[in-house]
């Protein structure tokens, strides 16, 4: 008979009940059955042992819980009372507040919780609840919760003092009770548990076993032992993702072995005599890193991340460079027609005293320009060829590709940086991006990717002037913005969104477009840019700004990732506090792109807490610090989307808190890979079946052969 069976049997009427184990099924635990079943399924808990990893989502410490009667205005308070009255009391603006009086043996503290009158439906009187939160005078003193828990009746346990876990809930199945499921099943449960990790790791993360995680995060003494516990499941999720990335990175190099380069210092050494500027440290830097991938035997597999005018594009020619004095051809491919001729004429620029002339190809080249390209492309001859997706078309052939670089890499998809690969046989590949992530946290998101950073910008750039301004100050901010017009300089008006909406009374682009140029820039050239315009009209509008017939481009946020107009000194942004900090950025580095002064000016009336955000914009221009600003304030949803394909979001760790164990985690990954690549030893063997148990790509990836 089965276990199910014959759980079900001892459930239904007599016999002693078979012990719990961690694939019991979670209908068979006390206190749960059929309801709470489907309730706990809605969590993704189904077994005893989902429920033993089921981890709190935060703390509350009743060991430093505050007498009421001496929580004072202006202080943040944990405190312990009971429920004594309750009710919902109306304002005159319509506002409905929910307020509680609580009591301790000290005396009595009124709670209030406005526009939550919901909870008159769920705390009741004589209900215990611990709250958090900062005092203020409101009709007499008053708390106002930050964070709540509703004991219920019973306070039993809390008098002495208590971390209570706050559980994930679902409607129907609160954090009390799952307290109480988790308690009641906690020892019985650990001492099953086998930790997956090696000891070698255990020991290099500084972290406990698995079992001990589990009893610090589910019945702490102290919140310090929470997060003692926590950390131990967040390292063992960034250690899994770490051995999933370099696996990959592994396979990849090792089944396709790449090109040797020699590294011959011919056409690089001339280049850099020739250079108007010095390299900066870090870029000598990353040089290194690259020409020593390029040099080994297997394939490169590169990203080469910089901030806004950090000068990437010089790296990547050096790398291309490399590749034509080893007699091969390097690709690199840009997103838009208007990014790939800028990076031609700088070439061209740079590279006309050596006797090399890059060639061009994008969709809007003329027929015969198109075939005089690819004839270049498919002969033999060294080259280094710029262009957009025309380079991965099947009419598109390489005759001896080596190198392929992928500018703004973000903005193609996964199939287009393949079908490029794919003209080569084993193409070094170098993705480039200008989106700022910190190099810890790109480690992880990157993973499988070798990761370059150009944290340092080139001496002599004229640092933006940036500034906040109200709405009361549009005028004279107009009036500056038409001395520089006057001067002959250029500016960008940018606005969040396209077109007035009934829902939204921001000020949009195409109005504006209109009253702008009837208005403050009546008499200007006045043009237009959003993300709704065909691509050969975007080129267009872009051309004309570039060949300076606008003297005002009103736009979206397409201009965000564009080409250079020197002649730029103003970017003027609307609403600026629709705009995530890292887009605030982007959109700065289209100015400051000559020798002048240049201005950001935010514009608009905000909130304080918008505000506060800004001033973070405003007090740097260094990219990777507003990117951590930005990641803490907004979360990190979009940056692990696209590239996670295949892995799972984390439960528990969070790269930017966690931060600190992402290189360890990496390093150990490395060196467990390094013993056991394909994790065959039977020590390993826990940690295999967690992984491919837990992660959908661990099954191509360690596979046994």
């Amino acid at each position: 008979m089965s276990g199910d069976a014959t759980a079900r049997r001892d459930k239904r009427g007599g016999g002693v009940a078979p012990p719990v184990t961690l694939l019991t099924p979670v209908t068979y635990l006390k206190g749960v059955g059929p309801r709470r079943a489907e309730l706990l399924a809605k969590l993704g808990i189904t077994t005893a042992g989902d429920l033993l990893m089921h981890v709190p989502r935060r703390y509350e410490d009743a060991t430093t819980v505050l007498p009421v009667a001496r929580a004072q205005p202006g202080q943040d308070v944990t405190v312990l009372g009971r429920v004594i009255s309750k009710g919902v009391i109306p304002t005159r603006r319509g506002l409905r507040i929910f307020q509680a009086v609580i009591q301790d043996a000290s005396g009595l503290l009124e709670v209030g919780w406005p526009g939550q009158p919901h909870l008159d439906r769920t705390i009741n009187v004589g209900d215990v609840l611990l709250l958090s939160g900062p005092v203020r005078i409101f009709h007499g003193r008053q708390l106002a919760p930050r964070e709540f828990v509703n004991l219920g009746a019973d306070d039993t346990g809390t008098a002495g003092g208590r971390v209570l876990a706050v559980y994930p809930a679902t409607d129907g199945l609160p954090t009390k009770l799952l307290r109480q499921l988790v308690d009641a099943q906690l020892d019985a449960l650990l001492p099953q548990i086998t930790d997956p990790l090696p000891a070698s790791v255990l020991a290099a993360a500084g972290v406990p076993l698995l079992a001990d995680a589990l009893r610090l995060v589910h019945r702490p003494g102290s919140v310090k032992e929470a997060e003692r516990g926590r950390a131990r499941l967040a390292f063992e999720e960034l250690f899994c993702v770490q051995l999933l990335h370099r696996r990959a990175n592994q396979l990849e190099r090792s089944e396709r072995d790449g090109i040797t380069f020699v590294n011959r210092r011919k056409l690089t050494t001339a280049l850099k005599q020739l250079l108007p500027f010095t390299l900066t440290g870090a870029q000598v830097r990353v040089l290194r890193e690259i020409v020593a991938d390029m040099t080994s035997h297997q394939r490169m597999h590169r990203l080469l991340q910089g901030d806004v005018g950090s000068g990437k594009t010089i790296v990547a020619l050096f790398a291309a460079l490399v590749a034509m004095e080893n007699d091969w051809q390097a690709a690199l491919m840009a997103p838009t027609e208007l990014l790939a001729e800028q990076h031609v004429r700088t070439f061209t620029t740079l590279l006309a005293p050596l006797g090399i002339a890059p060639a061009l190809l994008t969709g809007r080249m003329g027929a015969a320009q198109r075939r005089a390209a690819a004839a270049r492309l498919a002969s033999c001859e060294p080259l280094i060829v710029v262009g957009t997706h025309a380079l991965v078309q099947d009419a598109t052939s390489f005759g001896k590709l080596g190198l392929v670089i992928v500018d703004e890499q973000h903005r193609f998809g996964v199939e287009q940086r393949k079908a490029l690969q794919a003209k080569g046989a084993t193409p070094d590949v170098l993705l480039m991006s200008a989106t700022p992530i910190p190099r810890s946290l790109a480690l992880t998101i990157y993973g499988d990717l070798d990761v370059s950073l150009l944290d340092e910008k080139p001496p002599g750039r004229v640092p933006i002037v940036t500034t906040k301004r109200p709405e009361s100050a549009r005028d004279r901010v107009m009036t500056f913005v038409n001395t520089q017009l006057d001067v002959g300089r250029q500016a960008y008006v940018v606005y969040p969104v396209i077109e007035e909406s009934e829902r939204s009374d921001l000020r949009a682009a195409t109005q504006m477009a209109e009253e702008l140029a009837g208005g403050v820039f009546a008499g200007r050239r006045v043009g237009l840019l959003h993300g709704r315009l065909k691509g050969d009209e975007k080129d267009a509008v872009m051309r004309a700004f570039l060949a300076r017939e606008i003297d005002v481009l009103v736009a979206t946020t397409v201009i965000e990732v564009g080409i250079d107009v020197p002649n730029a000194s103003v970017m003027l942004i609307e609403h600026p506090e629709r705009f995530g900090l890292s887009q605030l950025h982007q959109l700065r580095g289209r100015v400051g792109r000559g020798g002048d002064d240049s201005y950001c000016i935010l514009l608009g009336d905000v909130s304080p807490d918008s505000a506060e955000r800004l001033d973070i914009f405003v007090s740097t221009e260094d990219g990777f610090a507003i990117a951590r600003s930005d990641m803490r304030l907004r979360g990190m949803g979009d940056l692990f989307g696209e590239r996670q394909s295949g892995l799972p979001s984390f439960r528990v760790a969070d790269p930017l808190r966690d931060e600190a164990m992402i290189p360890v985690a990496r390093a150990a990954a490395e060196a467990l890979l390094l013993r056991d690549p394909a994790l065959v030893a039977p020590e390993h063997q826990p940690l295999r079946e967690l992984l491919t148990g837990r992660y959908r790509r661990a099954l191509e990836l360690f596979r046994v052969g």
